[in-house]
């Protein structure tokens, strides 16, 4: 723990707008990352990474004194906002299944497809956590991705460190599961078009952290 960490601590607790706007420059870029792993689209992410700040700012006072940096406090607000946004994106999607089909539109991905291609290989990361369990989709974003240790994820979930260790590992044997289940999969079916990343191909591209104890 430094110094400087306690005096941030305390200085956010007090209010202090240009300590605050220091806070937001130093983590934004790890809560929108954060968000966009959960989401899996970036206006969403952004969206989620703005109601962050907005609501640590009006929660501020609940900072406690003493501790490290502040980003798992941060983390934890960006995961319960990022579980709302996929609730609203399920029911606008479920609403927009039941309306009819709107006419089609000439492709003109040519000039796209680098982020076209970007985009599939999200989705189908996304497609795979969405099978996870919540709880183990977060703490698996919290400690692979956004590289938190266990007592900084437990603190930024508000469970314990074995809860942590346990949600991880569980979640950790599901995704082997469906990297093999993919696999299989297309083993069956005709092979992609030129740079379409497969689902098991974007598993294989989730990076593996070695574990802090």
């Amino acid at each position: 723990m430094r110094d400087s960490d306690i005096e941030v601590r305390r200085r956010v607790r007090e209010g202090d707008r240009e300590t605050f706007g220091e806070l937001y420059e130093e983590f934004a870029r790890a809560v929108f990352h954060h968000a966009l792993r959960l989401t899996g689209d970036r206006p969403t992410a952004e969206d989620v990474m703005s109601e962050t700040f907005l609501a640590a700012w009006r929660n501020r006072a609940r900072v406690r004194e003493d501790g490290g940096t502040l980003l798992p406090w941060l983390l934890g607000i960006a995961t319960h906002k990022a579980e709302n946004a996929r609730r609203s994106t399920r029911r606008r999607q479920l609403f927009l299944a039941r309306q009819p089909e709107p006419d089609p539109v000439e492709d003109f991905a040519p000039q796209a497809a680098g982020r076209i291609d970007d985009v599939r290989r999200l989705r189908a990361v996304q497609a795979s956590l969405s099978r996870l369990r919540q709880h183990e989709r977060e703490v698996l974003a919290l400690c692979v991705w956004s590289g938190l240790d266990y007592q900084q994820t437990a603190e930024a979930l508000g469970v314990s460190v074995g809860t942590v260790r346990s949600r991880l590992s569980r979640a950790r044997k599901k995704l082997a599961r469906l990297a093999e289940e993919n696999l299989a999969q297309e083993n069956t079916e005709p092979r992609t078009t030129r740079g379409e990343m497969t689902s098991a191909a974007a598993l294989a591209a989730v990076p593996a952290r070695k574990e802090l104890t």
